[in-house]
């Protein structure tokens, strides 16, 4: 019992620690597919789906990546970039993206700095968690998803951008 409880309070200090809608995001350079390094304030002024899965390749990720990709065009047309990211390296991120025709960059995590500060790994920071975050023109979280469907998570991304729109505009 003591065990249990001992988790469930890390557990609730590591939530209490995540960032939140509102939140700033951090200024973590990491490789990119584009070739060079990226940092999200390198994306102010725009809105960025930042999506984090646990690894390339896997049925889950490839299903979760082919779904914004088949509906970039649509989540593009709301002014929004994509930014995939995982723990692998960049070289495998740059197989993954190539093999799967993905139209957007994907960044390596592989010091785990930017997970860490999206509180986006699991299972003891081996792999980055399933978490996805709609970060305003601002550079703040304007929404998140902690657990983001794999086969229709572009539906969930652009309904949400949709209302984040068209509450900016009111």
């Amino acid at each position: 019992m003591r065990k249990l409880l001992v988790i469930l309070t890390m557990a609730s200090l590591s939530s209490t620690f995540a960032l939140q809608p509102g939140d700033s995001v951090p200024d973590t350079r990491v490789p990119s597919t584009s070739g060079e390094s990226a940092s999200l304030h390198d994306y102010t002024g725009q809105w960025v789906v930042l999506y984090f899965y646990p690894r390339a390749f896997t049925p889950g990720c490839t299903a979760q990546s082919c779904s914004l990709r088949d509906e970039f065009g649509e989540i593009q047309d709301r002014g929004a970039v994509i930014l995939g990211v995982s723990l692998d390296s960049p070289a495998r991120q740059q197989s993954f993206k190539q093999e799967h025709h993905l139209p957007f960059d994907l960044l390596s995590d592989e010091d785990k700095e930017l997970a860490r500060a999206f509180d986006s790994l699991m299972v003891g920071g081996l792999m980055a968690a399933r978490k996805t975050f709609i970060i305003n023109p601002a550079g703040q979280v304007a929404h998140r998803f902690d657990r983001p469907s794999t086969a229709d998570h572009a539906t969930e991304v652009i309904r949400e951008l949709d209302r984040l729109l068209a509450a900016a505009e009111s």
